[in-house]
This record gives C-alpha cells, structure tokens and sequence, in this order.
C-alpha cells in the first residue's frame, strides 16, 4: 500500500492550477483565465493528514489561513508536450488520485498582488499542503477506471460544511491541464498536479478542525478518502505584518 508519506518522499515538485472553477474565480473577484493558470508549491509543504493521523497545520502569526480543497494527481510516468486532446496518455501518466488542501496566506498573497510581486511565500509555508494517502491505478486496483471528472469534494470546519462540489466543474480538463504545464516544465513521477478548488474558500484559526472527503460519483457516493487536519499557531519568529 502507498502511503501519503511515500507520496511525500517521492514528490519533486508540486504544480498548482488556479481559477479552475467559475464560482470560485467570481468569490475572490479574479479574472477568468484563457488557458491554465499554474504555480508551485514545495514539497516541503506537506503534510500527511489521513483521518486519524493526527496531523496539525501550523498557522503562522498574523496570517489569515484559508483553506482550498481539491483533487490531486500523482505522476507515473516522464510527461512532455503532451497534447491538450491526448485523454488516453493523461490518463496513462497518473499513478493515482489524492485528496489535499491547498492552504493559502490569503492576506501575505493579497499584499504580493498589489505590489506586483510573486507570492509564493503565501502558498508555501511547511503544512500548507494536506495530502491523504493515494487512490492508486494499478491494473487489479479498483481506482483504475475512475473518472476525475466525477468525483465529489467536500470540506468542513469544525462540523459546518464550506466547500461541496463536483469535479466536473472543472473550467479546463485533466488533459489540458497536464498539456499546459508539460509545454513548460516536463513533469517527472512522483510529482503532485492539483486541479484547482471549488467556491467556498475561507479562514481558520488556532483550535478549528478541518474535515475533508473525496467521494465517487455525487456527494453521496461512496467515499474514497478522508482527512482531518487540526489548526494550531505557530511558533517561531515568523510573523506577517502588512507594509
């Protein structure tokens, strides 16, 4: 069995698609993009998080933490130029599906923004990237023929549901998605690609509890993954202070 540590041993890098679900681009005011939209994250952000782990995101001071869940895939294979309508050889370059939370400084990106400058700082931070352990696609593995564009999100903080919504809302599909960004950068196994959040983003603090799932099919289809993530403060001499 492939643990979410094995996932973390193996990643290289973590490559992130934006602005991939409507309602979530109008809920931050942002512009709908024409193409992917794809930044990075380390490797060094994650965090295993499967129910029962235990695991705690660290919230750094002065930083208002917002949580993005979102499907994840696990690269299996070198991909390079691959095209935008090749469904078959995306399919063949994912070794598995993940549930994670890509967690954002929503505030230090906000800052980033209006002075033009990058804001990886925002998405990097050790435990913003909540994974669970991998849906692997071997051969005699049930996960094989899932479809990733119909699989359902979920996510709550401390009993209240934020986030619920389909895959299939997606604005650009798996294969154009994995076609924009080995164009740039060729993807190697063991990278991580997650596909973008549903609306319904929104802050945690010190003493939250955060629970999300992956299901097959609809929200009441069978489900797949669970993680639970406590929030604590952060210790350290790191604190955000708007400038």
């Amino acid at each position: 069995m492939v643990r979410a540590q094995d996932v973390k041993a193996a990643c290289r890098k973590v490559v992130c698609i934006g602005r991939n679900y409507a309602d979530h681009i109008s809920e931050l005011n942002n512009t709908r993009p024409k193409q992917p939209f794809f930044f990075l994250k380390p490797p060094s952000s994650i965090l295993c998080a499967d129910k029962g782990l235990g695991a705690s995101l660290l919230r750094p001071r002065g930083v208002n933490t917002h949580f993005e869940v979102e499907l994840g895939l696990v690269v299996g294979r070198d991909v390079r130029d691959l095209h935008p309508e090749d469904g078959e050889g995306a399919l063949g370059a994912i070794a598995g599906y993940l549930l994670s939370i890509d967690m954002t400084a929503r505030n230090v990106q906000e800052e980033a923004k209006r002075k033009g400058l990058p804001w990886d700082i925002a998405k990097g931070f050790d435990t913003f990237l909540p994974i669970g352990s991998p849906l692997m696609r071997s051969a005699s593995n049930k996960y094989r023929d899932l479809d990733p564009h119909n699989l359902h999100l979920s996510l709550s903080v401390n009993g209240k549901t934020k986030q619920s919504d389909s895959t299939n809302l997606m604005l650009f599909r798996i294969p154009r998605i994995l076609s924009d960004i080995s164009r740039v950068m060729q993807l190697t196994p063991g990278d991580i690609v997650l596909t973008g959040t549903p609306k319904g983003v929104g802050p945690v603090v010190a003493g939250d509890k955060m629970t999300a799932e992956l299901r097959n099919g609809d929200a009441n289809g069978e489900v797949l993954s669970e993680l639970e993530v406590d929030v604590k403060d952060r210790e350290g001499p790191y604190e955000f202070k708007e400038t």
